[in-house]
Parts: C-alpha cells; sequence; structure tokens
C-alpha cells in the first residue's frame, strides 16, 4: 500500500466547544461574529452578546430537563436562531442534529426517529406543519411566531433567552474530547442517509490543523450560503470563521440568487469565500455584466476562494487566476468532519488532483485503489448501524471512504467513487468519471454529465445545460476553439456532437467512449434530491428520475415530459427526441 503522510502535526487542540466559544468571547468580546440583513445592511451580534444568548439558552434548556448526551435536531435554514441554538447544545453536552429545513414531513420524521432525539427546534409554521405530533417529543422550540393547536409542547425561543443570572453556567468546560457532540445526516450520493457521529475533537482537531495552513483572524469577513445541515458548511465553513473569530455574513438569499449574492458581496467586501463550481460560474457570468460587478468581486482584499463537491471548471478558475487570488481545493467527507486534503495554491492546479493531507491526517491507497485515512478528524463511527461501521473500518482501523484515487506529486488525485464504477455486458470496467470530467472541461455550457451503461452493450451520457448562459452567452470566453456560444439547446445539442467525438478521442479505452447522449432541458436540485446540500450530483436519484430518457438512449421509443435533443455518436447522426411540454 502506499500511503501519505501530513509534512506536520496539528497545533494545539482546543478541548471541547465550551472552551471555545468562552475562549473566543473574552478575546473579540465586542468583534462581531455573526451579521445577517437587515433592510438594505447587514446587522452582527457580537462575541459577548453570541455567548451571553448561548449561556442562557443552555441554562434554560437544562431547566426543560435537557442534559448531556441529550438530542436536539434541528429542522430549520440558516439564520442566527439555529446557530445559537446549536452552540448552546453542543457546548453543554448535548448532541446537534441538523436536517435538511426543507424536507418533507415523512423524510423528516423518519430522520427524527432514527436519530432517538426527544427534543426538536424549528424554524417556523412550514417546519412545524410537517412534524406529526406522534413523534412523542418532549419539547419544540419555534424560532417563530406559529399558529397551532396540534401541540402543547411548543415553546417560543425568545423565551429561552431570558432568566439566567449570569452565574451558573451550564455550558462545560470539562467535556471530554471525545464525547459525541453532533449527528450529521450524509447527503449520501449514490445511497440511504447514514448517521454520521462526530466528537468535539474531531471538529476542533480540523481547526487546529487548518491555523497551520492559512492565516484568518478576527479581521476577516465570510459571506456564507452553505447549508449547515451539510458537513463543508456546517462544520468546515462554519467552524473555520468561528475558531478564528472572523465574522460570519449570513447571504441572505442562502445562495439561491446568484445576483443576490453579487449585491450581497458588494456589501460585505468578503475577504474569503467558500463556495461550489455551480456557484462560481454564476458569479464569474455576472462580472462580465459591469465593470462595478468585476472590481467588486475580484477586489483586492480577498484572500483565497475555496472550492469543494466537484472540479472547477478551467475557464472559472483561469478568471481566477490571472488576477492573482488563490483558488484552494479540498477533499473530504463528513465522516472525517470533513476535510482531509488542501491544495497548494501555490502550484498550478491539476484535474482531479486535490493537495495533500492536512496536518495529523494520513492516506494510503489500498486494495482497488481505495482511498483510506486515518487521522483525529475521522468519526468514531454510524449511529445505530452496525453493518455500516463494520465496513467502514479497516482491522487495523483506518477508514474506508469509498473513493478511488492515486498518490502523485501534487498529492492525492481524485478518480471516482468506488459504487459508481460499473461493467458493461461484456464484462469491461468503465470508470465513468473520466468522461464526465472530459465533458465539463470541453463545454460550461454543460452544468452537469452524468454516464452510466451498467449491464448494457455501451455507455451513455446524461447532459444538464447551464440555461443562464445559454439566456447569455459568453463570447468573450470558451473553453474549446471554434465555440459558437450556443444559445439554444438545439444549437448545444450540435455543438455537443463535436466536443462529445473530441471527448471520445481522448479517452484511451474504447469500450469506455459514449456511443449515444441526450441533453435534457430540466434543473436538478436539492428539493428533488438530485442533488446533495454542496451541489452535487445523486446519480442514483439522477437515473431514476430520468430512466426513460435512459432507455430511449438504447432504443426505446417512451414519450418524456421535457425537451431532449439526443446525439447519436456511433452512426455520426444527430437528431431531436420526442418532446413534450
Amino acid at each position: 500500500m502506499k500511503t501519505l503522510n501530513a509534512s506536520q502535526e496539528p497545533g494545539a487542540i482546543i478541548p471541547n466547544l465550551a472552551t471555545m466559544l468562552k475562549q473566543n468571547a473574552g478575546r473579540f468580546a465586542d468583534s462581531i461574529v455573526f451579521a445577517q440583513k437587515a433592510g438594505t445592511g447587514y446587522r452582527g451580534i457580537s462575541w459577548k452578546e453570541f455567548l451571553n444568548d448561548i449561556e442562557c439558552i443552555a441554562w434554560n434548556l437544562h431547566q426543560e430537563g435537557f442534559r448531556a448526551g441529550d438530542k436536539m435536531v434541528l429542522f430549520s435554514p440558516n439564520r442566527l436562531e439555529m446557530l445559537e441554538m446549536e452552540m448552546a447544545v453542543m457546548a453543554s453536552g448535548g448532541i446537534a442534529v441538523p436536517i435538511f429545513y426543507n424536507f418533507i414531513g415523512d423524510t423528516a420524521g423518519l430522520l427524527i426517529r432514527h436519530s432517538d432525539a426527544e427534543y426538536l427546534a424549528v424554524a417556523g409554521q412550514v417546519q412545524l406543519s410537517r412534524i406529526s405530533p406522534e413523534l412523542k417529543l418532549k419539547r419544540i422550540v419555534v424560532f417563530d411566531d406559529v399558529s397551532e393547536e396540534r401541540f402543547g409542547n411548543l415553546l417560543r425561543f425568545e423565551e429561552l433567552k431570558k432568566g439566567w443570572n449570569g452565574t451558573a453556567s451550564v455550558l462545560d468546560e470539562d467535556l471530554d474530547p471525545h464525547s459525541i457532540c453532533l449527528n450529521m445526516y450524509t447527503s449520501g450520493t449514490m445511497g440511504v442517509p447514514k448517521c454520521v457521529q462526530l466528537t468535539h475533537r474531531n471538529i476542533l482537531s480540523q481547526q487546529a490543523a487548518l491555523k497551520q495552513l492559512w492565516n484568518l483572524d478576527n479581521r476577516d469577513r465570510f459571506l456564507s450560503y452553505l447549508p449547515w445541515h451539510h458537513s463543508f458548511g456546517g462544520i468546515f465553513e462554519l467552524f473555520s470563521a468561528l475558531s478564528n473569530g472572523a465574522t460570519y455574513h449570513l447571504e441572505s438569499s442562502l445562495g439561491k440568487d446568484p445576483s443576490s449574492i453579487m449585491e450581497n458581496w458588494k456589501l460585505v467586501n468578503p475577504t474569503v469565500f467558500f463556495s461550489v463550481p455551480k456557484v462560481y460560474q454564476a458569479l464569474v457570468e455576472l462580472t462580465k455584466e459591469s465593470v462595478e460587478a468585476e472590481e467588486a468581486f475580484f477586489n483586492s482584499g480577498l484572500k483565497f476562494v475555496f472550492t469543494a463537491a466537484a472540479p472547477l471548471p478551467e475557464n472559472i478558475s483561469q478568471e481566477f487566476e490571472k488576477r492573482g487570488i488563490p483558488v484552494i481545493e479540498g477533499w473530504g467527507l463528513t465522516e472525517t468532519a470533513p476535510c482531509c486534503t488542501l491544495t497548494d495554491p501555490s502550484l498550478r492546479r491539476q484535474p482531479g488532483v486535490v493537495g495533500m493531507p492536512i496536518p495529523g491526517v494520513s492516506i494510503r491507497i489500498a486494495e482497488e485503489d481505495e482511498i483510506q485515512v486515518k487521522g483525529p478528524n475521522v468519526m468514531p463511527g454510524y449511529y445505530k448501524n452496525d453493518e455500516a461501521n463494520a465496513r467502514a473500518f479497516t482491522e487495523d482501523g483506518w477508514y474506508r471512504t469509498g473513493d478511488v484515487g492515486t498518490l502523485t506529486d501534487a498529492g492525492l488525485k481524485l478518480i471516482s467513487r468506488k459504487d459508481r464504477i460499473f461493467k458493461l455486458s461484456n464484462g469491461e470496467k468503465v470508470i465513468p468519471t473520466e468522461m464526465e470530467g472530459l465533458i465539463r472541461n470541453k463545454c460550461h455550457y454543460v452544468s452537469f454529465a452524468l454516464v452510466t451503461g451498467s449491464g448494457a452493450p455501451y455507455p451513455v451520457a446524461l447532459l444538464f445545460p447551464n440555461k443562464r448562459l445559454l439566456e447569455h452567452p459568453d463570447y468573450s470566453t470558451t473553453p474549446m476553439d471554434g465555440c459558437f456560444c450556443p444559445r439554444n439547446l438545439e444549437e448545444l445539442s450540435r455543438c455537443l456532437k463535436g466536443c462529445l467525438h473530441d471527448a471520445n478521442c481522448d479517452l484511451k479505452q474504447k469500450f469506455a467512449k459514449v456511443k449515444a447522449a441526450a441533453i435534457i432541458n430540466a434543473e436538478l436540485s436539492v428539493e428533488d434530491n438530485t442533488l446533495t446540500p454542496s451541489l452535487k450530483l445523486a446519480p442514483n436519484n439522477v437515473m431514476k428520475k430520468f430512466k426513460l430518457h435512459l432507455d430511449n438512449l438504447y432504443g426505446a421509443d417512451y414519450p418524456v415530459g421535457e425537451e431532449v435533443y439526443v446525439i447519436r455518436l456511433e452512426d455520426e447522426k444527430a437528431g431531436r427526441a420526442m418532446t413534450e411540454h
């Protein structure tokens, strides 16, 4: 086995979140810790006020019977009340369980039951209407005013911020660093969510490691939208801000509206930004609409931008590079709290390479080229899932990530998820991510590409267009010479025929070449589970939703509900498939 160890150890690791909060409130008392939109500007709360609120909430929860080891499900979009509740729960020995704020009632109920939580916090009427009284919860804390007669155990959040006299703190600085403080359900690009248990040490060891690699402090400004029920936003980004005393500005559209992000960007002037390729692409497109937007976005105070979930398209990366703004990419999983590797911004970025292990973390390439991880960031195990735990760890204690990769001079290079690799009917093994990456690199008018073909005679692809770019073609920047900037789906289908042909030519294995593709006029989303919360493709869900399109690529003739163009490469013919609106 090939092993890659971090070149240094992490710095001193703060033992628990109660200690971190109290230390930072002392160091940064009057600095703003969190700010959200109020009118035309941002209004913030100081560290001193923030800690006082957390103390009050924890004390009042204790009066309500909440004890160390108890669980609180947080069913809410990002907001100050959710943050204060989560910190109060974890810093007093409890376990926070954030879930996606827009889950339907059946899904929310399933996770609440599985978590064994007896306490619940909801944003307002929308979330409360999806909760069944049959869940038998001890208390339901509500952030907004609601009108609800089904429950007799509601508690207004504002009541939790009253009554504490400033003594007898419930925040426990003696908490065992190895005690569980966060249960996070994986977004699962391929399967059913699992409940990852994370400790104080898992979270804070990562921050100790990151302090060795980048320089953040209480003068830094985050503009943030990544959801807190997902590890990229709720652990990596959030605690990067909190542990360094930086100001976390909540983006008012929660990342859904690029125009809103840009307007908030001008107000905040962030020094760091954490996001995913889809959002970077939309923002860079907006910068081309005015000099003001370009100057605001690529501002001189921007220390670096961080990208994860998928490779940043080359044309987007170049926009930052030519302005001297470092782009850092990372890799990890919820089970590793989440970061394991980071790229070195001083090195030229290479496709698929996600960098070296962060301090304290070791990586090795095991059988079938699976990436395995060891370090203080690795979870102790899944909750109530002995079968998954038995598969997750090797006999010598390494975590099996399920990702396939290789080690290079520049660090770890990702190849695919193990469960995405499939065999054709002739037994040949195909790594779909190779072709998907080639397609995305050759055409930035494609937002998502999915290659599949398990048990079939040849691979096929489902492609989803960048609708914004089709509506506003970018004539100044194209990834390939000769691109004529398509303006609609029909033009894109003609253009893509050449790009797919070129991508096929770049593949060494003849059997891995795509013989048919459908470009579908449809939006993938977190709400319909075709995207994960970090906006990665969820392959199984996409294949299930667009099964008829896949069948048609193999010769069927089913009517479909979306506008779609089929590109056939084996006979060099491209034609329009059946369309229903």
